[in-house]
């Protein structure tokens, strides 16, 4: 179903898919983000065994040799109580933003990535070392939060609303309230996913632009 308007782009609310169909891109969706979790937690522990020889690949700002390690370092933590508080947040999210495909899905992550590791390379204090998936999560939060308004699909809104809801708080982890966390990190994976957001938006189909027209 759609609604047009005789102006501009309309808004539009998705048809109901079959059953199959969206239950198959619910299982993928969520097949994915359970195997990435469990990445997460199989490189944690294998950072534990190796006496840490993983957390070399967290990223050291300012470093030209450091920037091969921007995505490594989304994928690595520093112990397990810091992969657990991102585990729950990064599968929920992750879901519900893999839920639309898996080809948009990680171009949207390789972006959030991307903006966020640079952004530490550039901003992180000297002689410190970030990694973390929270870059991530904080990408898909502002990814999932404005989507819907930059494609104009209400069924996304309402699903960023919601993300807005549950998840509104963690925006306290833009400010540098606390120097063991990486602040910078959270901003720019912020603006990752909204950029990722708006470079990947849906382009309006033919004949958008053609006077209203309701198909019930």
């Amino acid at each position: 179903m759609s609604y047009g308007s005789s102006a501009g782009r309309p808004w539009e609310q998705r048809a109901v898919p079959r059953a199959d169909g969206g239950l198959e891109r619910a299982r993928s969706a969520g097949l994915l983000m359970v195997g990435w979790v469990a990445l997460l937690w199989l490189l944690e522990v294998i950072d534990a065994v190796t006496g840490h020889a993983l957390d070399t690949y967290g990223v050291s700002p300012r470093e030209v040799g450091e920037l091969r390690d921007v995505i490594p370092a989304a994928f690595l933590h520093f112990g397990f109580d810091h992969v657990a508080a991102n585990s729950l947040p990064l599968l929920v999210l992750g879901f519900l933003a893999a839920l639309r495909g898996t080809g948009r899905f990680l171009a949207v992550v390789g972006i959030i990535i991307v903006v966020g590791g640079l952004g530490v390379w550039l901003t992180a204090p000297a002689g410190s070392v970030t990694a973390g998936a929270s870059i991530v999560v904080f990408g898909l939060f502002g990814y999932l939060l404005v989507r819907g308004f930059v494609d104009r699909v209400i069924t996304d809104v309402i699903v960023g609303l919601v993300v807005a809801a549950l998840y509104g708080s963690i925006l306290w982890g833009v400010l540098p309230t606390e120097g063991s966390v990486s602040w910078q990190g959270h901003l720019f994976g912020l603006l990752g996913g909204v950029l990722a957001a708006v470079l990947l938006r849906r382009r309006p189909a033919p004949g958008a632009g053609r006077p209203a027209t309701i198909i019930g």
